[in-house]
């Protein structure tokens, strides 16, 4: 019997605060995502929610090797696959990905990454409040239309 590996996004708002008590929650929805069959999570790498995820998801492949966590990083533009830039910060990922190959503009660009990253999902983490003027709120907005599993950590 093959195992089909599940895939989490996670996405917030560009500055969160980052308290014990939502590293926590995180970290026990990263927990339960994996205990769920999630073995690749994409990341966009534009928020400090993202930074909080990839930093626990890397703690839990650590923890244990043999569950063959992946990380996925998501550019937005192509260009930046080719060349990625200044703000990206070189962690470590296992593979690299650009899901929105035709998209020139770079926030039409970075909606339409973050809905191809849901598409591909089957749990979304956020940290998202609402903010109608919001990039981060626009993803949840199209995510929860998906009826896919979401689990939203902004208090």
């Amino acid at each position: 019997m093959e195992t089909i590996e599940k895939t989490c996004s996670c996405f917030g708002h560009t500055y969160v605060d980052i308290t014990d008590d939502l590293i926590s929650r995180t970290r026990k929805e990263i927990d339960r995502a994996v205990e769920d069959g999630v073995r690749i999570f994409l990341f966009g790498g534009r928020s400090d929610f993202d930074d909080l995820c990839y930093d626990l998801v890397t703690e839990k492949k650590n923890s244990d090797p043999r569950l063959n966590i992946q990380r996925v990083f998501c550019f937005s533009l192509d260009s930046q696959f080719r060349k990625p830039p200044r703000w990206y910060e070189k962690k470590e990922y296992e593979s690299f990905e650009c899901p929105t190959k035709r998209v020139n503009y770079w926030y039409t660009a970075i909606f339409f990454r973050n809905v191809a990253m849901i598409d591909q999902s089957d749990l979304i983490l956020f940290c998202v409040e609402q903010r109608e003027n919001s990039g981060a709120y626009k993803t949840y907005q199209y995510a929860v239309k998906t009826h896919k599993k979401i689990v939203n950590l902004f208090t």
